[in-house]
């Protein structure tokens, strides 16, 4: 190893390997999220309308 002094970086530089430091977790976050999501499901399909609701299908209710 050198003995020589290591400059010290420019606060610029750090906040720019901190930056891309933060991009790239960001984006294996992303990708980590992503693959944990479960599959995605096709949307439920509504219930079929029932034509006599609310109505009676008695035969005393069709001679009033």
């Amino acid at each position: 190893m050198s003995d020589a002094p290591v400059a010290p970086e420019s606060p610029q530089n750090l906040l720019a390997q901190m930056e891309r430091m933060l991009a790239a977790l960001n984006a294996d976050l992303d990708q980590l999220d992503a693959d944990l999501q479960p599959p995605a499901q096709p949307p439920a399909q509504p219930p079929a309308p029932r034509s006599h609701e609310g109505t009676s299908i008695t035969p005393e209710a069709d001679r009033a």
